[in-house]
């Protein structure tokens, strides 16, 4: 039998299925795997401790905060440390959880969007990638 693995049919919509083809044109959440949705709750908890729940929403954030954080968090990962020291949870959680604050932060309207000028990193990582 040549059927394809169930991991690659995600995106065939059953044409004769009026659901299938209203739903296949919706984002496709179910590609996001539980484990982020897990780990990235432990840490929206510990945030939710430390300075409120959905706190971003009821005030403006600045994006430069949340990219060192980001950074911080990377630094650790680069450097082997997996969990934080003080929430002992997965650093790339922390980095995940940073990443929907932002999003939820943008898609809201509270974002301040504090970054420098626009640079050349995009170009410059264009120039030496090859192909």
């Amino acid at each position: 039998m040549n059927e394809e693995p169930k991991s690659q049919r995600y995106d065939k919509a059953d044409p004769t299925n009026p659901k299938d083809l209203i739903g296949h044109k919706k984002p496709p959440l179910n590609l996001v795997p539980p484990a982020l949705l897990i780990h990235t709750s432990m840490a929206m908890a510990d945030g939710a401790r430390k300075y409120g729940a959905y706190n971003w929403r009821l005030k403006q954030v600045r994006y430069t905060v949340y990219l060192a954080a980001i950074e911080r968090h990377l630094a650790a990962l680069k450097d082997g440390e997996d969990d934080s020291s003080d929430a002992h949870t997965h650093h790339a959680a922390h980095i995940a959880a940073c990443c929907a604050i932002i999003l939820d932060a943008m898609e809201g309207g509270n974002l301040i969007d504090d970054r420098p000028a626009k640079g050349p990193a995009a170009a410059i990582i264009k120039k030496f990638t090859t192909t």
